[in-house]
Parts: structure tokens; C-alpha cells; sequence
């Protein structure tokens, strides 16, 4: 359904006004229909507040022994990105004959293929699977997506028609050059370095700029691919750069390769910096900030931490090795951190990092939240849902929905949870009521 426009209604003479009340009621209610339907899609990674949480209430827990009904299955090419969810479409990405990247519009209800852009990209395992990491991002009629090797595309949202494309890497390095802080040295010396893994971030929509996880503390561009500001050429870590308001002031945190910073999005000058080094240099779950507090956390035996920002200081809090985010985040619920340990799901005191409870089982797990629920996918494929609750993890719905492995973010749209595993195999179950 169009969104309907009470701005084209024309306002009746005061005498007629009561005559037409019902008219106009029922074109605020379209209206309002419109709205509550965008908030429950999914448009980008982490969802429509960048939490990991949806505001989408109502859903069932209530399955069939066999599980929720699966309303469709379809395959997107090896890779590891989630799934966004705008408009009646869905947006997924993946590898194919290990020489192409390819972004998917399926329709979100049957599931039946929109269209498909292909693009040349190596699948590049590296201890895993590979394929494309970065999750695609919905923004009005464009929908946006980055490769591990950096390439920035703009699609037509509909269409699938490409808009315009950008090596981040080399416009990083052209930018640089151009600089006064080049020195006069080639681009190709000032070409951002790609990491280990390849660049994993998702873009970050906000006003009329794209912030990408490129770059030394990342790199922002207008919305017709220009270079606006970059950081430098260093290795970037893997996370998805995250808005906040500190103090009145804007900001953008980011979990760069050796450290946790927040940025100026005018300029991208550095406003704070706390060091992290992880083994590998794998900072990948996104920072999750409440009030003057910031919390990360990475695996290989790194452990978490919550430090506080005053001015351009950042101080430690706390810090233990009882949250260890390989790559997916945690989510914050009414004070308490639910999270992959690991392989181990846990609940953590935000304030305190004190743990609360531990289920082993559910192997190197993602998960959402909405309704005050947990809605995860463990390693192997089982969904699961359980109350977010500090007193235990005692889940209310399960069922197995997925093979192989599935390291993804689930993605509960309107009514239906989509999951992926590193194959690319993508269901849909219902979960209306």
C-alpha cells in the first residue's frame, strides 16, 4: 500500500468541517498504519535503533511441536551478513562459485527473487567459510552494501539498477593524497588497508552522509559516493559505526582495530579513545552506549569492558573476562547484558559486569530482542526464545529451523523471523499470531 498523503486533501469551509471529520480520521489512520509498519521493518544492521532490539510486540511463541511455520527457503551464496527488511523486501548477501558477490531483493512474505546484482569478489576463506560479511543498509529508495574488499555500492532499492559505486580503499587514498597531511605521497601508498578478515561493517545511515569501517577510525561519504572525511589509511577493525548524544554533543562510536574511539561525524576528528588490543586484532561486536558509559567486548580470551566518557576522557569502569564477543554483539535490556560468551550465552550486570547466568549449549550463537524476549539462533540452527530476564535463561519456544553453521543474526520483520547460515540457506518462519 502507498503511503497516502493528508497534505493533498484540501481543508473544507468551517461549515463542513464536522461533515468530513470521518474522512480525515480515516486518512490519519493510513497514515499511522504507515508509520507503525515501517517501525516494525528491519532496514539495517542491528535494526531500525542500531540496539539489536525490534519494537515489534504481539508476535507469537506459541509453535507447533514442528516448529513455527516456514513460509519460505531460498539460497543467497556463502557468506556471513544478516538480513535487512524494508517495504515488503528483503535485502541479503552472499558468494557464488567462489568468485562472486551477489545482493539479493527477495520478496520478505513468499520469498520469490525481486531482482539481483552480481559483482566480481573472491570468496576468500580464511579459517571459515568466507563470502561477504557487511549486512546491506535500506535508506528511503537506495539500498547500500560494502564488500570485504571495500567496494561501496548505491542500488535502486526496486530495481536493483546500480546508482553509483566506490572503492572505499582507493577513494580513501585519493582523499589522503589530496590532503595537506599527504605529504605529497601517492594514493597507492595512502590506499586503506584491507584486515585479515576483510572490511565487516555495515554502512551507517545518518542525515545526508554513509559512515563505513574504513580507515583507521573510518571514513564518511556523501550520498552520491564522494569522500567527506578520512582518518587515515591503517586497518580497520570490524565493527558497524554507532550514533549517540553525549553531553549535547553528536557523536559516532566505533570498535576500531586496537581501540574503542568516538568521532566527530562533521569532521571524524578523534573526541575520545580508549586502547583494546585483541589477539588477531578482532574487534568486531559494535559498542553499546548508555549514558556516559560505553560498553565492548571481544573474543580470543579478551574479555569486556565498561568505561566512562567525560569530555575527551575515557575511564574504566570495569573489565573481566566473562563476556567474550567473537563477533556478534550483546544486546542491553533494563541494566543487564545478554550475549555469546563465546560459546556460551550469558547474562552480565551492566553496571557491575557481575554475571548472572550461563547456558551452555547453543555453541557460537547470535541473537535479537524484542517484547522484553531473546530471540536466538545457536550454532547448529535451533531457534530459540526465552523472557530477557536476569533471574535464568528458561525459554518459553525452540525448534530446529536451520543445518551446517549458523553464526548470523536472526531478524524478527513484521510478524517473521528470517535466519541464515554460512551456506546461504535462508528461512522464513511465521511467527504472527
Amino acid at each position: 500500500m502507498q503511503n497516502q498523503s493528508i497534505g493533498s486533501v484540501s481543508v473544507p469551509h468551517p461549515n463542513a468541517l464536522r461533515r468530513n471529520t470521518a474522512v480525515v480520521a480515516g486518512l490519519l489512520a493510513i497514515s499511522y498504519l504507515s508509520q507503525d509498519a515501517r517501525a516494525l521493518d528491519w532496514p539495517r544492521w542491528r535494526g531500525p535503533d542500531l540496539n539489536g532490539i525490534s519494537r515489534e510486540t504481539g508476535w507469537s511463541t506459541t509453535w507447533p511441536a514442528s516448529g513455527p511455520k516456514q513460509l519460505w527457503k531460498a539460497n543467497v551464496g556463502v557468506g556471513f551478513s544478516s538480513i535487512a527488511v524494508s517495504q515488503g523486501r528483503a535485502y541479503l548477501m552472499g558468494n557464488r562459485n567462489k568468485q562472486q558477490d551477489v545482493v539479493y531483493c527477495l520478496d520478505a512474505v513468499s520469498g520469490k527473487e525481486v531482482w539481483k546484482f552480481a559483482y566480481d569478489a573472491p570468496l576468500e576463506p580464511n579459517n571459515y567459510e568466507g563470502g561477504p560479511s557487511a549486512t546491506p543498509t535500506v535508506d528511503g529508495n537506495r539500498v547500500y552494501t560494502l564488500s570485504k574488499q571495500g567496494l561501496l555500492l548505491c542500488l535502486d532499492a526496486a530495481t536493483g539498477k546500480l546508482v553509483w559505486s566506490n572503492s572505499v580503499p582507493e577513494a580513501v587514498g585519493a582523499f589522503l593524497a589530496a590532503s595537506p597531511a599527504g605529504g605529497g605521497k601517492p594514493s597507492a601508498e595512502l590506499k586503506a588497508a584491507k584486515p585479515e578478515w576483510g572490511f565487516a561493517g555495515s554502512v551507517l545511515i545518518v542525515g545526508d552522509r554513509l559512515y563505513v569501517n574504513v580507515g583507521k577510525n573510518g571514513t564518511a561519504l556523501d550520498k552520491s559516493g564522494k569522500v567527506v572525511w578520512a582518518t587515515g589509511p591503517e586497518p580497520a577493525g570490524y565493527s558497524t559505526f554507532v550514533p549517540y548524544s553525549m553531553d549535547r554533543r553528536q557523536g559516532l562510536a566505533l570498535f576500531a582495530m586496537r581501540a574503542v574511539v568516538g568521532v566527530d561525524p562533521a569532521s571524524g576528528k578523534e573526541l575520545w579513545s580508549y586502547p583494546w588490543k585483541t589477539r588477531y586484532d578482532v574487534n568486531a561486536a559494535d559498542p553499546i552506549l548508555h549514558g556516559d558509559l560505553v560498553f565492548v567486548s571481544s573474543g580470543y580470551d579478551r574479555g569486556a569492558t565498561v568505561i566512562r566518557i567525560t569530555g575527551a576522557q575515557a575511564q574504566k569502569v570495569w573489565e573481566n573476562r566473562k563476556m567474550r564477543n567473537h563477533f556478534n554483539s550483546c544486546v542491553l535490556i533494563d541494566g543487564f547484558l545478554y550475549g555469546f560468551d563465546e560459546s556460551d550465552l550469558r547474562c552480565l550486570d551492566f553496571k557491575t559486569g557481575e554475571e548472572r547466568w550461563t547456558d551452555e549449549g547453543l555453541g557460537k550463537g547470535a541473537l535479537m530482542a524484542a517484547d522484553g524476549k531473546l530471540i536466538v539462533l545457536s550454532e547448529k540452527g535451533e531457534l530459540v526464545v526465552a523472557p530477557a530476564t536476569a533471574a535464568g535463561f528458561k525459554p518459553v519456544a525452540r525448534a530446529k529451523v536451520l543445518g551446517g553453521k549458523c553464526w548470523t543474526t536472526p531478524v524478527l520483520a513484521n510478524g517473521r523471523i528470517y535466519c541464515r547460515n554460512a551456506a546461504g540457506d535462508t528461512v522464513c518462519v511465521d511467527v504472527s499470531k
